[in-house]
């Protein structure tokens, strides 16, 4: 019998790397999106439209609650939405504070209930600079408290902790993935911006990796 596991599964190209690299190896994968308020609520339809592909169940998760607790990220209020590279300062505002740990711990809840030892996400060495809770320390408290805080001990897994949306991106086309079946860009709009730190990483990504990314963009 296949090991049971949860991923959070946002629908970008991250955790779409993860779902497919999860269920190759073997895993049996339930899938966790959270609508938790983000102006880029698109991604919450690629993520659908793949765990019907794949045959994943597929839960999605109204917290959109919380939104009211998170107004100084601009991914979750009325501030405008930053341009340029993750490592610029002006990318902070793209925080949305304990976001990763909230996300977790409401994932680690489904595990524990539906007896998987394992959460899948996507936490990746790109986003170490403007995101705590992307950084190993972070993961590995995290790691800590989720044997702990059950009577069954959750294994949280990144298998990028220590790569980057380069790496990343090479895995997935090595396993011959669709990345317009994936939605980056932080503004929920018809085509994606090209601007915002996510797009800039994204197409950065591919540059890198000789590949022409197969989303429409609003200016490239």
């Amino acid at each position: 019998m296949s090991e049971k596991a949860v991923v959070i599964y946002s629908g970008g190209m991250d955790s779409f790397t993860i779902l497919n690299k999860a269920k190759q190896e073997g895993y049996e994968l339930y899938a966790l999106t959270f609508d938790y308020g983000q102006k880029h609520k698109k991604e919450i339809q690629y993520a659908i439209s793949v765990c019907q592909e794949l045959k994943v169940p597929h839960r999605i998760i109204d917290i959109t609650a919380i939104n009211q607790l998170l107004q100084s990220s601009s991914l979750t209020s009325d501030i405008e939405i930053p341009e340029g590279h993750y490592e610029a300062a002006n990318m902070k505002s793209t925080v949305v504070p304990n976001r990763n740990m909230i996300l977790l711990s409401l994932a680690i809840g489904y595990a524990v209930d539906i007896g998987a030892p394992k959460v899948f996400y996507g936490a990746h060495s790109g986003d170490h600079a403007i995101y705590p809770d992307c950084r190993p320390d972070f993961v590995h408290a995290m790691n800590r408290v989720a044997k702990l805080a059950n009577y069954e001990p959750v294994d949280i897994v990144t298998p990028y902790l220590n790569g980057d949306k380069t790496e990343i991106l090479k895995d997935g086309l090595a396993m011959g993935l669709d990345y317009g079946k994936t939605w980056t860009c932080y503004n929920g709009r018809e085509k994606a911006c090209g601007k915002c730190g996510s797009c800039v990483e994204r197409l950065e990504a591919f540059t890198l990796n000789n590949a022409t990314d197969p989303l429409p963009y609003e200016s490239v």
